[in-house]
């Protein structure tokens, strides 16, 4: 950022007048200790925004708290892992609503106040039977000092939570952003990335809160990729209840500009790790797109390059396979003539004007053979420029992934299905 903040502790509960806890419910597995059932609530009311998924089979939270939204603004959010509550018909939202029904009336709130995630398995019921019991605990648990618990309890695949906070100068006040976030697999968001919270003390209208995060997802969630799915409960919502005493930012305005800033860096930030623990990768690759005539020209040619199994896989080999590249810019259907297309890997000429570059072989394995390293592709007919943030794709991953299913067994001993 072009301005000085510091790293605190906390994540989504930094910010001041945020509660925030967790609980174990054995949502997924009866008996597990891991936390599963999260809250964040804020003391004072609220502006709020929210993104969720474009996909157009969408779980039941994300079409609850969308309703919500659109009735007004947030005060808690209530979310759990272990279970997607998606495809789960009339049934999945009732037990979104019983969810946000369970805090609602002890927190002194209406449901529709009440945002509403869930993340895991899809086309199960959720096993009220195991929450209700722990709605009270998770109430009781609620304080100012238990923000990576729920980082933790929004988890699945991940290897581990993901969060980040900071505090800041707006004009003579001091503000505090926090967020966490959960994603490995199923990652080529359409609007954000399975389940991200965000929280802050500053000071801003509704409308203004609603541009920053469409805005500050455009330039982050929406612009990573580790497998090329899309989720059905893909959502990002983000609270902010002005507790640091920071008269309200205008549009506009210096203060709504720096928020935005920080905004942006923490999404980016959080995005970039959801990336770097994709489930199995071995490899964080930035691919930029710069000299494309349009802005969705650079766009079409950095999402080609970064969804195709071919690139991904040459990538987890340590194959600085340039000609899988460009097969990638040339069918992103963007206006592009290959005798001008030049590539980079790890800051070595692998292409230049469609052709071959001179650089030894061995120079361009040695830079993909770095865990993290960057591709530029230079389109060299404009100005336009976009950058994503990819991973490789590796056989672990496959093996990881053909196994899910194998707990319905639970749900069957459960009445479930």
């Amino acid at each position: 950022m072009d301005f000085p903040f510091n790293r605190i502790k906390g994540g989504v509960g930094a910010p001041q007048g945020f509660l925030t806890s967790a609980v174990s419910c054995g949502i997924k597995t009866p008996g597990s200790s891991r936390l599963d059932l999260a809250l964040i609530y804020s003391e004072k009311p609220c502006s709020s925004a929210g993104t969720f998924t474009t996909n157009r089979v969408k779980a039941a939270p994300v079409r609850v708290s969308q309703a919500h939204l659109r009735k007004g603004d947030l005060r808690a959010i209530i979310a759990n892992s272990g279970n997607a509550n998606a495809c789960t018909g009339v049934q999945g939202i009732h037990d979104a609503n019983a969810m946000c029904d369970a805090v609602a009336k002890p927190l002194k709130l209406n449901r529709s106040q009440i945002g509403v995630a869930s993340t895991g398995v899809i086309g199960l019921p959720m096993p009220a039977m195991r929450m209700e019991p722990k709605y009270d605990e998770l109430l009781e648990r609620l304080g100012p000092k238990n923000g990576s618990d729920v980082a933790a309890a929004i988890i699945t695949s991940d290897t581990h939570a993901k969060e980040v906070a900071i505090s800041f100068e707006i004009g003579e006040h001091r503000v505090r952003l926090g967020g966490c976030v959960k994603g490995a697999g199923m990652i080529s968001p359409s609007m954000a990335t399975m389940l991200c919270f965000i929280t802050t003390d500053a000071n801003l209208s509704s409308d203004n809160l609603r541009k920053a995060v469409l805005e500050c997802v455009e330039d982050s969630f929406n612009r990573i990729t580790i497998d090329g799915d899309m989720s059905t409960n893909d959502t990002v919502m983000v609270l902010a209840n002005g507790a640091s005493g920071m008269p309200v930012a205008r549009r506009n305005s210096a203060a709504c500009k720096q928020f935005r800033e920080a905004l942006r860096w923490l999404m980016l930030e959080l995005a970039k790790a959801v990336v770097r623990d994709g489930e199995r990768v071995t490899k964080f690759v930035t691919v930029k797109v710069e000299g494309a005539r349009t802005y969705l020209d650079a766009k079409k040619v950095a999402e080609a390059v970064c969804k195709s199994a071919l690139v991904k896989s040459s990538w987890n080999g340590g194959d600085p396979n340039w000609g899988r590249i460009i097969h990638a810019v040339g069918y992103s259907r963007a206006r592009i003539r290959e005798e001008l297309v030049d590539i980079h890997i790890g800051g070595k000429a692998a292409c230049i004007g469609g052709l071959q570059a001179s650089t030894p072989m061995d120079e361009l394995r040695d830079a993909v053979a770095h865990p993290e390293f960057e591709i530029v592709i230079n389109l060299n007919q404009g100005d336009a420029d976009y950058v994503m943030y990819s991973s490789d794709l590796s056989p672990e991953y496959i093996d990881f992934n053909r196994s899910e299913y194998a707990y319905w067994k639970q749900a069957r001993k459960d009445g479930l299905v």
